[in-house]
């Protein structure tokens, strides 16, 4: 059994390892749990002590076995309840998190596998994200950034990036969804801006935005 506090340092860990080659710096894992760097000196020991991570001096923190087993159990409760939240619960995507964030700490492994086959075993959550099967394995989505679309092609919004709330209450604001479909009219060599069409309407979108909004060509 292990701490809430021990179950957010591991899926941190797991989700800034994705991101990059290597260890994981001590600096990043303060920044994405918003605390003092001698604060995850600490943690890290404690979860080190549990054969849960190896940390090795200016390489950076990495998952034991052990560790990514849990951290990715972690993220599968919390992906599942994001489903049922928004699709049982009529939570909006940017609602969904903070709650998630505490549901995910339930053990019960029944209620996770009865959540998962109540919700018709979902692949995805509702910001795109894959969502690990029982047996931890996790279907990669071939999908692309927006910015990444060339003009006059198609394509269908997938998932977020940046899954904060006031990127996701910007993008329903412009009624941008998952499953959206639109077409890049113009990109701006200079600042990567790029103007789309949603159905009649066209929208200039920043390269801040379009770098953190997942798509597939149609």
């Amino acid at each position: 059994m292990f701490t809430h506090s021990e179950e957010n340092y591991l899926k941190a860990i797991y989700h800034l390892s994705q991101q990059q080659e290597g260890g994981v710096s001590t600096n990043s894992i303060a920044d994405k749990m918003e605390t003092k760097a001698s604060s995850v000196t600490d943690m890290i020991k404690k979860l080190a002590e549990k054969q849960l991570v190896d940390y090795v001096k200016y390489q950076g923190v990495t998952l034991t076995k052990k560790g990514e087993k849990v951290a990715i159990k972690i993220v599968r409760k919390h992906r599942l309840w994001e489903v049922f939240l928004v699709e049982k619960l009529n939570f909006t995507w940017d609602e969904v998190h903070d709650v998630a964030e505490q549901l995910e700490h339930i053990k019960s492994e029944k209620l996770t596998a009865e959540l998962d086959a109540f919700l018709e075993y979902p692949t995805e959550d509702p910001h795109g994200d894959p969502i690990p099967d029982k047996d931890g394995l996790i279907k990669k989505s071939k999908r692309v950034t927006l910015s990444e679309i060339e003009v006059d092609e198609r394509c269908f919004c997938v998932g977020v990036h940046d899954s904060s709330s006031d990127f996701l209450q910007y993008l329903d604001n412009h009624n941008i969804r998952l499953g959206k479909k639109m077409k890049v009219i113009s990109k701006e060599a200079f600042d990567g801006t790029m103007v789309v069409r949603l159905k009649k309407k066209e929208l200039p979108l920043s390269s801040r935005i379009t770098n953190n909004l997942y798509v597939k060509k149609i």
